[in-house]
């Protein structure tokens, strides 16, 4: 029981729509709604190699690296840049057209201590969104820890081989990277690097492809240290504006509708791509994506957002 409150309490924590660096959607998350947002009880499995530094993508200026993913201009003082959503109204990056983009984003989240659920039947993947988002051609992003992309490798090399899609890290097995963070286990500031670098090195031994060199934050909870320590790898952290409010739906019409009610121009929606956990997420987006290419609305991977 403890365990279970520890795990519907992160999964409310992620996608607040507060500020996250210090966690201070908590209050939020804590009211009784059918729409709950993402995070995970994490933990660590023993023994596995260290992450080597030369899986992480490098940060290079944007003029020297045009033809591959963009990063932003390291913060203040050398901080992890953070990107939430590109302004109303900016004009696209490549393709010209319409200001009016919209980057769905997808966590696929899996933690070090859930193998033994995974081997008695639980599913932390949803294929069957995978294909709805291939059948209606909608290019997107999805977050990966390394235990999904441990897990699920045939899956994780997949996608990472669609160009369709582009994967980002999700850190390995979602501990917290600031604390609070909706009762999520702590990763150490002195841990916080290697952590993203081993999500990093899983994902990649599938022979996934389009791996960018993004993160976002378990829970969304981030605050300068943890942007400092991150500063090495290279990323660039991306949160999102739009809260889907998938993670332990159960009505898809009433998370497409807050979708729907929070999309603008430049927007960044955060949604989930574990059955288990956010098992509506499919039927959703089948409603979602039509309704908004009505509305004159071109969906884009954050590579693509961040660009322009």
């Amino acid at each position: 029981m403890t365990a279970c409150a520890v795990l519907s309490a992160a999964l409310a924590g992620c996608g607040g729509p507060e500020d996250t660096r210090t966690g201070t959607t908590a209050a939020s998350a804590a009211a009784p709604s059918p729409v709950r947002e993402s995070g995970r009880k994490s933990g660590q499995e023993p023994g596995e190699e260290s992450a080597r530094a030369s899986a992480v993508p490098s940060r290079a200026p944007k003029a020297a690296r045009s033809s591959g993913p963009p990063v932003l201009a390291p913060g203040p003082g050398g901080l992890t840049p953070v990107f939430e959503r590109r302004g109303d109204g900016s004009p696209p990056g490549a393709g010209g057209g319409s200001g009016k983009v919209v980057a769905l984003t997808f966590d696929a989240d899996m933690t070090a201590d859930q193998g033994p659920r995974a081997a008695a039947g639980e599913h932390f993947d949803n294929p069957g969104l995978i294909a709805s988002l291939r059948r209606l051609a909608v290019p997107s992003t999805v977050f990966m820890t390394g235990r999904w992309a441990q897990e699920y490798p045939s899956q994780a090399s997949a996608i990472g081989g669609d160009p369709l899609f582009e994967i980002a890290n999700h850190s390995y097995s979602h501990y917290a990277f600031s604390s609070p963070c909706y009762g999520l286990p702590a990763v150490a500031a002195k841990d916080m690097r290697r952590d993203v670098e081993r999500a990093f090195t899983a994902i990649r031994k599938t022979g996934a492809r389009n791996v960018v060199p993004y993160f976002r934050f378990p829970g969304g909870c981030y605050d300068d240290a943890s942007l400092k320590a991150l500063a090495p790898t290279g990323v660039t952290a991306v949160q999102w504006d739009v809260v889907s409010g998938d993670a332990f739906a159960t009505d898809a019409d009433a998370v497409a509708e807050q979708v729907l009610a929070g999309v603008k121009p430049g927007s960044l929606v955060v949604m989930h791509c574990t059955r288990s956990a956010a098992p509506v997420t499919d039927a959703a987006v089948r409603r979602i994506v039509p309704e908004l290419r009505e509305r004159g609305y071109r969906f884009v991977k954050v590579s693509e957002l961040m660009r322009g």
